[in-house]
């Protein structure tokens, strides 16, 4: 979403760490730019102002003038202001109070609120809560059954809800009901309209009053920019929002809601939705999304990424068969698809500190059905075959191919990429090897 602005935003501070020492001039046409790149990226014009008037004064003031590295400093500093321009620290749902505490989903039409309601449960229960989902969106067609056959996917209850209820009553019964069923959050996915109205606002107030929720999330479509910003804002002004729910935060938005919607709200990001996928919505960290703008990468996330998809048992497993040379088809395939749980490479590469300056990096593109394809290579073969590669001739890679519709030069890249990191870990099984990872 950000790297047009993370590249603009590159060749500022190329420019500035080029000087020597800064001064008033160069500072000012350094933030001249960094102004236009906020403008572009779509962030709230009143938001860029006051941003650029706090760096430019702690740029000019005695941190940066008498630093060694003034270039580094005005980084830093920008840096400090982004993360706080979106909130600071992550703010996490208000879940207080006797159960079942009740989160209600806002927003307009089409922003993705019955998804994202579906995402929520799936963190929920990672927390250690009971979600149970309540279909409150009688209006538009299929809503309610879209968010049962939601439910059914992610296996947590949901109310019976239909079209023929008042909305009011289906909060009030399903919280009776959560209660019986020993559910301690309520994740109610209300109506949205295709514009605000006092119809919409009234309902939305009437569920407010009757429930008592502990949170109202508004969800937004991040692709819609600026309109976001103001949609938060009318929410806001109507039922006093709790936070924001930012979805489709993977796409090509310009980036500008994110930037701009705590300043003008008062109100934080709380979740970003990062992909189409279930599992795909996460916290909202805005000091990791500075980082990340600035190229900085996110390795904290990718650490608690890499901590959900390894499994510990086979982690310690695979370390002892790395020591002993016993890695074998049935544990490559197997790391390969810890990392597949982590999300696509493309995203993993981000996070990596420095990979997005590489300019090879923003041209490449990975593929990452090659894993599928290698996966099905693998499967292709017998358990003798996967422990003992080195019994595969040309008429069983012929078999494999077939098995895996894929061309036997396929299954003999494997084989020679296989064979050559089993050498690799040969020549690196002296200096050990962190738990669960490998040397690629």
């Amino acid at each position: 979403m950000f790297e047009n602005l993370s590249d603009k935003l590159d060749s500022v501070f190329k420019k500035l760490r080029g000087h020597g020492k800064l001064n008033e001039k160069n500072i000012d046409e350094g933030l001249k730019e960094v102004r236009m790149a906020l403008l572009e990226a779509d962030v709230h014009y009143r938001v860029v102002k006051g941003f650029i008037e706090e760096v430019r004064q702690r740029a000019l003031g005695q941190e940066v003038m008498d630093s060694l590295t003034p270039g580094q400093q005005v980084v830093k500093i920008v840096n400090e202001k982004l993360t706080e321009l979106m909130g600071s620290r992550h703010e996490a749902l208000n879940l207080a109070g006797s159960p079942p505490a009740a989160v209600m989903l806002v927003g307009l039409q089409g922003s993705g609120k019955t998804t994202t309601a579906g995402k929520l449960s799936i963190l929920l229960r990672k927390m250690g809560r009971r979600p149970f989902l309540v279909p409150a969106d009688v209006y538009r067609p299929a809503a309610i059954d879209q968010l049962k056959t939601i439910a059914d996917q992610v296996q947590v209850p949901v109310f019976a809800s239909s079209p023929e209820q008042d909305p009011v009553q289906i909060c009030l019964e399903a919280k009776a009901t959560a209660f019986q069923k020993g559910c301690d959050v309520l994740v109610l996915d209300t109506a949205g309209r295709l514009h605000i109205d006092e119809e919409l606002m009234a309902e939305l107030g009437r569920i407010k009053e009757s429930i008592r929720p502990s949170d109202i999330m508004l969800v937004a479509d991040a692709m819609t920019g600026q309109d976001a910003v103001n949609i938060a804002k009318s929410f806001n002004e109507r039922l006093d929002i709790s936070g924001v729910i930012l979805t489709k935060m993977d796409g090509d938005a310009r980036g500008g809601a994110a930037l701009s919607i705590k300043t003008i709200t008062g109100k934080p990001i709380k979740f970003i939705g990062v992909g189409e996928k279930l599992n795909a919505l996460e916290p909202f960290h805005p000091d990791r999304m500075a980082a990340s703008i600035l190229g900085m990468g996110d390795v904290l996330t990718l650490i608690e990424k890499a901590q959900e998809a390894v499994d510990e048992k086979k982690a310690v497993e695979l370390q002892k068969k790395l020591r002993k040379s016993q890695f074998t088809l049935d544990d490559f395939r197997d790391q390969l698809t810890q990392v597949r749980k982590m999300g696509s490479l493309s995203d993993i590469l981000k996070m990596v500190p420095g990979m997005g300056k590489i300019k090879h990096m923003k041209s490449l593109d990975i593929d990452d059905r090659e894993f599928v394809r290698i996966e099905a290579i693998i499967n292709s073969m017998t358990s003798q075959e996967r422990r003992q590669h080195g019994i595969i001739n040309g008429s069983r890679r012929k078999r494999i191919a077939a098995g895996s519709g894929t061309r036997i030069q396929d299954v003999n890249a494997l084989l020679k990429n296989y064979t050559q990191m089993l050498k690799m870990l040969k020549k690196f099984n002296q200096g050990g090897f962190r738990r669960g990872m490998l040397p690629f």
